[in-house]
């Protein structure tokens, strides 16, 4: 077997989790036709994340070719701070580390419960129901839109927005999709400019209005006006498809198991550490990708300098030699040092945020509607970077 991915096969995008087994097993370090090498094993992966000298962020030799050195991709993709070394990555993370600090996540916490009644309510007189669109899409739209405190008017895009600035980093990039993605990060940029100027010019309070924060560590020299339109991108982006994923995958796989709904329902308090189970088996980014600064064995297998490689967040999180029974969703499994988050200097700033919306959107989910029932039209995304459903219909008892 010879796993090529830019050419998934339909059984893949259903189910990737064999195919990542056979990885893990017989070919930990996959070379792919172009040279990359795609990574699979959770010893791999973790030792990649935490040697920040010989495996970089920077993307701009990979991203140029693909899409265009001059294009708005290009520019929005080698800003942000996922894709960054220091001393870039040190100065926007320190920004957005202190913008997500306990008080403003303390702040938002009542409006999120709020949030989520109210979709809850809306769909239980609903004859018709699509969890993603109606539940899982919704809420962290709403959150970064409160979190940056955007108008309401100017939110209705962002979705699109972030699926076409997102879909740009599959490994496949189609014109169309080439298209979209650089005129969502235009029409995005164009709203934000708009926007920022209001607030610069009556600023919010710093401590719980982010996008205050961002624009003054502008004006004190911690980002440019590139690195500040660009990265409240990335914050959009970061905070949305993840998250819709992970209250979207979390409910299907309680629908697959039974056992564990009803141990949830009958146990809410496992809520916090069945976020991170549910994180740990279906996780909302299933690669990320790393340069190798160095010539350097992995594994016993020499890698060249320059190699770009794919870690597969999606396989480590299963690997037997890190978690006992990987197949098996265990509510209260403890330790649970997946890397849904990634790990290392770059661990998701937001994965405090993220875990907040998880533990309450699915928490109050199952309260409600503890005998909840998929039904047939439920689709994946078909994505190989992102892992999550783009239509997820069901009945609400």
């Amino acid at each position: 077997m010879q796993f090529d991915l830019t050419r998934p096969s339909a059984d893949f995008i259903r189910d990737p989790y064999p195919t990542y087994r056979y990885l893990r097993e017989q070919e930990p370090i996959c070379r792919q036709a172009d040279g990359s090498i795609i990574l699979s094993r959770y010893a791999d992966l973790e030792m990649v994340y935490r040697d920040t000298a010989r495996f970089i962020s920077d993307k701009k030799k990979v991203f140029a070719p693909k899409f265009g050195a001059e294009t708005p991709l290009y520019e929005h993709h080698t800003t942000s701070l996922v894709f960054n070394d220091p001393p870039l990555h040190t100065r926007v993370r320190q920004v957005m580390v202190g913008a997500m600090n306990p008080r403003a996540l303390k702040h938002m916490e009542p409006g999120l419960i709020t949030l989520v009644d109210d979709l809850i309510e809306q769909m239980a007189q609903a004859a018709d129901v699509e969890i993603i669109r109606d539940f899982a899409g919704a809420i962290p739209i709403e959150v970064i839109g409160n979190l940056l405190d955007l108008p309401r008017a100017a939110r209705e895009p962002l979705r699109d927005w972030s699926l076409a600035i997102l879909g740009a980093l599959e490994p496949v990039l189609t014109p169309q999709q080439h298209e979209e993605g650089n005129r969502a990060v235009s029409d995005f940029v164009d709203l934000l400019r708009t926007i920022i100027t209001e607030r610069r010019a009556r600023p919010g309070d710093p401590d719980v209005d982010v996008l205050t924060r961002l624009i003054q560590s502008d004006t004190d020299g911690g980002l440019s006006e590139v690195e500040l339109y660009q990265n409240c991108i990335f914050i959009l982006n970061a905070g949305h498809e993840t998250t819709t994923n992970l209250i979207g995958n979390a409910l299907g796989l309680l629908d697959q198991d039974r056992d564990a709904r009803r141990q949830l329902i009958a146990n809410p308090d496992l809520i916090a550490t069945a976020v991170d189970e549910f994180l740990r088996l279906e996780s909302p980014n299933q690669f990320g990708n790393r340069l190798a600064a160095d010539d350097i064995f992995i594994g016993g297998e020499a890698v060249s300098a320059g190699t770009d490689l794919h870690l597969c967040i999606g396989a480590a999180n299963r690997d037997p030699d890190q978690f006992e029974e990987p197949d098996r969703m265990v509510l209260d499994r403890r330790p649970n040092r997946h890397l849904a988050f990634a790990s290392g200097a770059h661990t998701c700033v937001g994965l405090s945020l993220a875990r907040m919306e998880g533990r309450i959107a699915v928490g109050r989910f199952l309260q409600r509607f503890p005998d909840y029932q998929l039904t047939e039209g439920g689709e994946r995304s078909g994505r190989i970077r992102f892992r999550g459903y783009s239509r997820l219909p069901a009945v609400l008892q």
